[in-house]
């Protein structure tokens, strides 16, 4: 069992209360990965994350990366494996500085993210932008031009293949933004996070552009209020942010329930529930501001 308590922070304006359920097969013995936490330095008031075979609870390992992305390690043996995590986030945090090096990794192309690909496409359609207007131009190109069609993509799907199917999931929509935006040169990033209202409820991705030092969330999907995310993790694109990887044997996900949801200050008062609601509604998400991730 691995458990964790912070004091609360001053800035505190929302909670959020975020959990995850995962039932594992496991055919032999394996070496287990789990991002599923809250990134690093979310202002974490309580937290429960555990591993158990019947009687047996495993203890991990944390391995937290230069993003503050939290992966936690074990050997699991032949079994039913079950995970459970819990966290209550109060308020938002500073966003950790970005180093040179972070930021020409993120101008690269990678395996989801074919910048170099697309690069003509982009700098056709979106010649001339810059700034907060090439940011606004490439998320709204992607959320009129993209299906979100749940079940359909595949998990080999890349932003080229989505640019010529024209659907997919949130993933999907995060690595279309992410090559464009590198082929016009922005550095932008994927990161995994918990989503507040979203429908289907599930783990969500969304891309970030860096811009003037800073790092602003978009999300093409328009399915979650960007205000209530929590970060889970960072990366080039998907295949950093992978919620469970694993080497060496067998595992099947036989069962999986995400959730997460804005908490009001108090339960008693309507104003404070109306505004929990407002807080993960995401049709009151203004798309056209720029909003940073916690």
């Amino acid at each position: 069992m691995y458990k964790r308590s912070i004091a609360p922070c001053e800035d505190t304006p929302v909670q959020r209360l975020v959990t995850a359920e995962l039932d594992l097969d496991l055919g032999a013995s394996v070496d287990l990965i789990f991002q599923i936490a809250a990134a690093q330095p979310a202002p974490v008031l309580r937290e429960e994350l555990t591993f158990t075979q019947g009687d047996r609870v495993y203890t991990p390992t944390e391995i937290i990366d230069q993003s503050g992305s939290r992966l936690h390690r074990l050997l699991g043996e032949a079994g039913r494996l079950e995970v459970r995590y819990e966290a209550l986030i109060e308020g938002h945090v500073s966003q950790r500085a970005t180093s040179d090096l972070e930021a020409i990794t993120y101008l690269r192309p990678s395996r989801y993210c074919q910048s170099d690909e697309v690069f003509s496409q982009a700098r056709r359609q979106f010649r001339g932008l810059q700034g907060l207007e090439l940011i606004t131009a490439v998320s709204e190109f992607v959320a009129s031009s993209t299906t979100y069609t749940p079940g359909l993509s595949q998990g080999t799907d890349s932003a080229v293949t989505t640019l010529m199917t024209g659907q997919g999931v949130c993933r999907d929509y995060a690595h279309v933004v992410i090559a464009l935006l590198r082929a016009m040169d922005m550095p932008a990033r994927y990161a995994a996070c918990f989503a507040p209202g979203l429908r289907p409820m599930d783990f969500h991705a969304v891309a970030e552009a860096y811009l003037d030092g800073s790092w602003y969330v978009i999300d093409a999907t328009r399915l979650a209020n960007r205000r209530s995310l929590v970060r889970i993790a960072t990366g080039r694109d998907a295949s950093d942010c992978a919620f469970l990887s694993y080497h060496g044997g067998y595992v099947g996900l036989q069962r999986m329930r995400v959730d997460a949801c804005v908490l009001p200050d108090d339960a008693s008062d309507a104003a404070a529930q109306d505004a929990a609601a407002a807080a993960s509604d995401p049709a009151l998400d203004d798309v056209a501001e720029l909003v940073q991730l916690a």
